[in-house]
């Protein structure tokens, strides 16, 4: 019976070999050629549990095939990869993802979904995952900060926050990312913190406070009263405080104009509030200056007449 089965599987080969050839030679795209592999490894697998060493040629041909299959999807996916780096797309005016961008997270988004149906082993579909990840994300990581490098801090900022968002709500609808999530989401939260200081100097510039708190930080008791420094009297600092209520009043009316591109409402409402965090603390900071006598305001509660806690308060 065994050789009778291995007889019929070896007239199988050469047809079947040529015909996976041909749809390989016909270049048909990465998606394809994954699902391919997959599907020969998955065949391989079943057909050795069935009739195990009686069908060895065919197992031979298929496992071949598989080799190849897979070879040339991964070459499928580093010549389109190296294709992103041969001509650097700009980042739009609107500082979100690039055409390129869009275009390789979607191929990753078919791969990925090809790869959650398949039907191989789960430890090998990990090991085909790794590798996957490395061929496109790497090189993605690496066109976002290329094209990124002429920005400006704040324009820079939010579009790699942005383009790295974009690849982290891709990932994240698929199985074994974990690690590579961590990497992106820590790689955000930086880019989040210049967003975070950017917004807090925006902030101070703008509502009066960014000369008084560099004063306030800079000063020494070496250099006399803080009140004798130029434009750091009483008189300098009630016209400032006058832009500082009027900020007061209205937060929201001092935002960035890069915060309004961020495509996640959450982040942008995070950098808000720990922006707002930073002008609180600058605020404390010259309320303490001011009051301290060594400074020789006279009557400081004239000059900055509300308390630290009551400027937290009428941003909570």
């Amino acid at each position: 019976m065994q050789d009778v089965v291995g007889h019929v599987t070896e007239g199988v080969c050469r047809p079947l070999k040529v015909r996976i050839e041909q749809v390989i030679v016909a270049e048909p795209g990465a998606v394809l050629l994954y699902k391919m592999s997959n599907l020969l490894k998955f065949y391989h697998h079943t057909i050795s549990g069935i009739v195990r060493t009686s069908a060895a040629t065919l197992l031979t041909t298929i496992e071949e095939m598989h080799i190849l299959s897979k070879k040339m999807f991964f070459n499928s996916l580093s010549l389109h990869a190296s294709k992103l780096m041969d001509k650097i797309e700009l980042p739009p005016p609107d500082l979100g993802p690039t055409g390129a961008l869009t275009q390789t997270l979607s191929l990753l988004r078919e791969v990925l979904a090809s790869h959650d149906s398949s039907v191989v082993p789960l430890d090998a579909r990990q090991a085909d995952f790794a590798q996957v990840l490395l061929c496109i994300l790497d090189p993605l990581l690496q066109l976002c900060t290329v094209s990124a490098s002429n920005l400006g801090t704040a324009d820079m900022a939010t579009y790699m926050v942005n383009s790295l968002y974009m690849m982290k709500t891709t990932l994240a609808l698929f199985e074994f990312t974990d690690k590579r999530l961590e990497m992106l989401e820590f790689q955000i939260e930086a880019h989040l913190d210049t967003l975070i200081n950017e917004q807090a100097s925006y902030v101070l510039t703008r509502a009066g406070l960014s000369y008084i708190y560099n004063c306030v930080q800079q000063h020494r008791p070496e250099q006399g009263p803080l009140a004798n420094i130029p434009s750091m009297d009483s008189s300098s600092l009630k016209a400032a405080m006058v832009q500082f209520d009027r900020y007061l009043s209205s937060p929201d009316s001092l935002l960035m104009p890069q915060l309004n591109f961020l495509l996640s409402a959450t982040l942008k409402e995070q950098i808000f509030k720990q922006s707002t965090e930073l002008v609180c603390r600058a605020y404390s900071e010259v309320h303490t200056a001011v009051t301290d006598p060594l400074n020789q305001y006279k009557e400081p509660e004239s000059i900055l007449y509300r308390s630290p806690q009551q400027v937290q308060t009428l941003f909570s």
